[in-house]
């Protein structure tokens, strides 16, 4: 019972060994690897330059963002020309 497991082995050994590889300089990806090869390609250039036009757009919002902030900061900090349009210091309009 033992050598039954060793001769089973030793069989698919001689099976695997016995396929033969074909030439590398005769196998090419042909038409269709060279069709799948330029599309993931040309899937990549869409995508990336989807990515740089989103992520432009995304810190051109924050920096409208942060000059809005900072008007509405100046309107508000005391002492500031935009509380006193009369220029005298008081709220009340002339």
């Amino acid at each position: 019972m033992i050598a039954l497991p060793a001769i089973v082995a030793t069989s698919v050994v001689t099976v695997l060994a016995d396929v033969t590889t074909p030439d590398p300089d005769t196998v090419t990806p042909g038409i269709i690897g060279f069709v799948a090869t330029f599309g993931i390609a040309l899937i990549t250039v869409f995508l990336i330059i989807d990515m740089v036009r989103r992520v432009r757009r995304v810190n051109y919002r924050a920096q409208v963002r942060e000059e809005l902030e900072a008007e509405l900061a100046a309107q508000d900090a005391p002492g500031s020309d935009a509380e006193r349009p009369n220029g005298t210091g008081d709220k009340r309009p002339e």
